[in-house]
């Protein structure tokens, strides 16, 4: 499945769009490299993603073409979840 697909049927990020945008920033990466909208993600991998002050790494679980709000959370599973600091 592509990454910006899986990315909006799970409902980390609201929208496809919206994810293809943040993936093409290279704000994501999966298994460790900066992954593109379209890379193809399968189960058992593990993904980081940035939004502002927060970063986020999750494991996909399960890929599904669609999903109903209480099952999205059920596709991945948060790992860690960590704050970055602007301080450089």
């Amino acid at each position: 499945m592509r990454l910006d697909k899986f990315l909006k049927v799970s409902r980390l990020i609201k929208r496809r769009t919206l994810a293809k945008e943040v993936s093409d920033q290279g704000r994501i990466t999966v298994n460790g490299q900066t992954a593109k909208a379209s890379t193809t993600v399968k189960a058992g991998d593990e993904m980081t993603i940035r939004f502002g002050q927060r970063s986020v790494t999750v494991r996909i679980e399960r890929l599904q073409e669609t999903s109903r709000k209480d099952e999205a959370a059920e596709m991945y599973t948060v790992v860690k979840e960590e704050r970055i600091s602007d301080q450089e």
